[in-house]
């Protein structure tokens, strides 16, 4: 059999493992065996053929794949407007209770309610802010 059909043969292989486990090695080595089968249809010898396949493995698994990592793993999406407020700590500057309440985060004041409907909680108390509703902060104190 003409060695470059090997290489192929060996290629589709990592192919599929890549489908099969996402891990982007199996991949960049696949990719590596077509450069070994580009080289085998040149009727180049084995031995250049394997110098290619390694150099071409070592080259994907070396420095493409941690670029590809890098790009794949996206950071935590950064909450931006009341989302960010939710697990803020807040400080009651009006009792809160199930119908009213006044607290300050970061310097500014919110209406409030327990989001423990069945709390009353005093002026003073630090309190974590649990969920945003409309313009109402929902709060819990801490303990």
């Amino acid at each position: 059999m003409v060695s470059w059909i090997v290489w192929l043969i060996v290629a589709a292989v990592l192919g599929v493992a890549e489908l099969l486990t996402t891990t982007l090695a199996f991949g960049l080595i696949a990719v590596a065996a077509v450069v070994a089968a580009v080289v085998g249809t040149f009727h180049i010898g084995v031995p250049f053929q394997l110098a290619a396949f390694v150099a071409a493995a070592v080259a994907g698994l070396g420095f493409v794949r941690p670029i590809a990592i890098k790009h794949v793993k996206q950071p935590p999406q950064l909450r931006t407007g009341v989302a960010a407020l939710v697990g803020r700590s807040a400080v009651v500057t009006q009792e809160v209770s199930e119908h009213s309440g006044r607290v300050r985060i970061d310097g500014e004041e919110w209406s409030s309610r327990p989001y423990d409907e069945s709390l009353v909680i005093p002026v003073g108390t630090k309190v974590d802010v649990m969920q945003i509703k409309g313009a109402t902060a929902l709060v819990y104190p801490r303990e």
